[in-house]
């Protein structure tokens, strides 16, 4: 299990179980404030919702650092973009309401039924956890990187420091964490939010993961851009000044992703996500071609 994760979460640890009890954890901390925060140890967890944490054995974990005891406030709106607490719930974010000339509003309620689960699920899975877990198929890595999201990362000892989406998920359940680090919220600009956008996703089951899911977006300017999960291994971002054409979106997508980073599990097979992987991104392209009409989103 990767140290300093946030798995997901909304209600006190004594009130869930998720799945099953944790037989070899001792502790279950409650940190109030971040100098509360214990010095992390070999065994130590971080506890969100607990949806991924409760859902297999733990054998390695002895002490659970229990994160919605901190009481972040799940979301806030203001003239700078939308900024995500790592706490705030799928359900919560689901229910947000987002200002009319935020074009790209739609594809937050997209990413969140991308996170198939029953509503249970919803009022305890987080962002952060979804994020911090670093799964390919995990829907809000797309939306965060589509938006161009901005993680802020917490130190016990008050230090604190950002990076890009793109850089803090590294590669199937690997993110850049630090021992003892949390994530604390995402910033997503404005600017990201008032782009148009296109949504594409597909799995091998009608309730199955994620086996490829892009979105695209287009702002004012004419810039286009493409976003890839699911059916690569990290997250993949291209930039255009313009719509490409066909020929040169191809190009752009295998210069971007060589065969070994398409992701091969259960799941799909590499050829099958590269071939969807093309096959959506040709769809996005002539989405986000035609003339935009109000609050389009596709």
């Amino acid at each position: 299990m990767e140290t300093g994760i946030v798995q997901g979460r909304a209600e006190p640890a004594s009130d869930r179980r998720a799945g099953m009890d944790l037989h070899t954890i001792e502790t279950v901390v409650r940190p109030k404030k971040r100098s509360e925060l214990p010095n992390w140890a070999d065994g130590d967890a971080c506890l969100g919702g607990g949806t991924w944490l409760f859902s297999q054995p733990q054998v390695g974990t002895r002490r659970l650092v229990d994160l919605a005891a901190l009481e972040w406030t799940p979301h806030a709106i203001d003239a700078h973009g939308l900024t995500l607490a790592a706490t705030c719930t799928i359900a919560q974010l689901d229910r947000l309401e987002l200002p009319s000339g935020w074009n790209a509003a739609p594809l937050v309620g997209q990413c969140c039924r991308a996170l198939l689960g029953s509503f249970k699920i919803w009022n305890v899975a987080t962002v952060g956890g979804n994020i911090c877990l670093a799964l390919p198929a995990g829907p809000m890595i797309a939306l965060a990187t589509a938006l161009d999201a901005t993680c802020t990362i917490w130190s016990r000892d008050g230090a604190e420091r950002t990076v890009s989406i793109l850089d803090f998920v590294l590669a199937p359940q690997r993110n850049a964490l630090a021992p003892g680090e949390i994530l604390r919220s995402l910033s997503m600009p404005a600017a990201a939010l008032a782009r148009r956008t296109a949504f594409r996703r597909v799995s091998l089951s009608p309730n199955g993961r994620s086996g490829a899911l892009l979105i695209g977006t287009r702002g004012a300017d004419g810039a286009f851009a493409l976003t890839v999960t699911a059916s690569v291994k990290r997250p993949l971002r291209l930039a255009f000044e313009g719509l490409p054409g066909r020929a040169e979106l191809v190009r752009a997508l295998d210069d971007a992703v060589p065969e070994a980073l398409y992701h091969d599990d259960v799941h799909g097979r590499p050829d099958w996500r590269r071939h969807m992987t093309r096959h959506f991104a040709e769809e996005i392209r002539g989405s986000l071609d035609a003339a935009p009409s109000p609050g389009a989103a596709s």
